[in-house]
């Protein structure tokens, strides 16, 4: 699709025989971040504290990686094209997460009940339209 279209694929415009996604139920995802942790801390041989500041910045490599991918995959780059796909996209939003994650644990071993704790507090902020 070129740039000048009038209408930019997006999230909606999946093929209707892609099922919708569905968490899998039967995997612990805080487990496979404390694996994660783990296997990253074993290999790092840096100082804790270095280690620290450069899983904060894998942050941003992976937010810029979600940049690109949604350049890609609306073509907007006249030089490359399209060169992304929306699942693309999914995909990097789905790092982003992991490695956010993986931050938090590097924070705090108790980063599931951190991050759940944070959830029961956003959903319960008011979802009213802010004022002028």
């Amino acid at each position: 699709m070129d740039q000048h279209s009038a209408h930019a694929p997006g999230p909606a415009d999946r093929p209707a025989d892609r099922p919708a996604p569905r968490p899998d139920r039967d995997h612990d995802t805080w487990t496979t971040i404390d694996e994660l942790h783990d296997w990253l801390e074993a290999e790092t041989g840096i100082p804790p504290e270095q280690d620290l500041l450069l899983r904060m910045l894998k942050l941003s490599e992976e937010v810029g990686e979600v940049a690109q991918a949604v350049i890609g995959a609306t073509g907007q780059n006249p030089r490359k094209g399209a060169t992304h796909s929306w699942q693309d996209v999914e995909a990097e939003l789905c790092d982003v997460i992991v490695t956010a994650m993986v931050a938090l644990r590097t924070l705090t071993p108790d980063a599931a009940t951190v991050f759940a704790g944070h959830v029961r507090r956003v959903a319960a902020r008011p979802r009213t339209p802010l004022g002028p």
